[in-house]
């Protein structure tokens, strides 16, 4: 019981890790019908946004600070979003999807750069908060605090975002512009400003998703590379720009993962992949179809 129990925890801590950053990458496609490679390279700015403000006090924060710190990460890197909006994205809705590709690849080996020049190629980490810096005991189980906490933070952003999404004027607007753009516009809808308010929200829940998953990551260039590959792979199994079939499809393939690595520690990282690969294969169109921001 012990055995399954932790893998079934780990599991889930990979699954709401990887849902921190496949939902601004589903919302952003839901609406734009863009596949935003460079989507890693702000998750990465936001991570290391957040790593400077806690060196700023000494490396180590209370959790007050640390939340505060992933808040301005959201800021900064939503800000770089309005930026990629006005000079990029808006070039890119009417082109066909390998431009589009090609650009936000670009700007991804940008982000890179840009980490590169300003934070060097050394690895870098700091130490969760205190107050998540211990273990948790459930009967015969240890469980990091921190693991926990990212664990409810996977949880509330979905749940956040399907309200945000289901029950407010900007979100049923979004879906709307989603759903029809061009009807959304002879109903007088500014998609235009529809359009910005996705992309600076997607690149805000990237750069927030950064600065909650630093603490305990080896930072370095890579890091944006290694998320993008897991967020990409929940996105499309769960139907693209699906929120809900992002969120469920992280689940199955963080326990696949995890079972897949217990039985067989000597292939880790595999196993999401190989279950990706056979799903799509019986049903090409994800989780919950062709995706709607919803």
């Amino acid at each position: 019981m012990y055995d399954i129990g932790m893998t079934v925890f780990n599991g889930l801590a990979w699954a709401m890790a990887t849902f921190l950053v496949a939902a601004g990458l589903t919302l952003i496609f839901g609406i734009l019908h863009i596949l935003n490679f460079a989507h890693g390279g702000f998750f990465m700015i936001g991570a290391y946004v957040s790593y400077s403000i806690m060196m700023a006090f000494g490396g180590s924060l209370p959790l007050w600070l640390y939340l505060v710190g992933a808040m301005a990460s959201g800021i900064v890197v939503g800000l770089l979003g309005w930026a990629v909006d006005k000079l990029v994205f808006r070039r890119l809705r009417d082109v066909e999807d390998a431009y589009s590709l090609i650009a936000t690849y670009a700007l991804l080996l940008v982000c890179g750069g840009a980490v590169q020049l300003t934070w060097g190629l050394n690895y870098m980490g700091v130490m969760p908060p205190a107050a998540l810096n211990t273990v948790v005991f459930v009967g015969d189980m240890f469980m990091p605090t921190f693991t926990i906490f990212i664990i409810l933070s996977g949880i509330v952003a979905y749940i956040g975002l399907e309200f945000f999404i289901s029950k407010t004027r900007t979100g049923r607007l979004i879906r709307v512009v989603a759903a029809d753009p061009w009807m959304a516009q002879l109903l007088g809808l500014n998609v235009k400003k529809i359009y910005l308010i996705t992309v600076i929200f997607s690149f805000a829940m990237a750069g927030a998703a950064g600065g909650l998953l630093m603490p305990n990551q080896s930072l370095s260039p890579e890091l944006g590379g290694i998320f993008l590959l897991q967020a990409f792979g929940v996105v499309i199994l769960g139907g693209m720009g699906s929120i809900r079939g992002a969120f469920y499809a992280a689940l199955l393939l963080g326990l696949i993962e995890s079972f897949g690595t217990y039985f067989f520690p000597q292939y880790p990282g595999i196993f999401f992949l190989l279950a990706l690969a056979v799903i799509l294969l019986l049903k090409p169109e994800g989780i919950m179809g062709k995706g709607q921001t919803a």
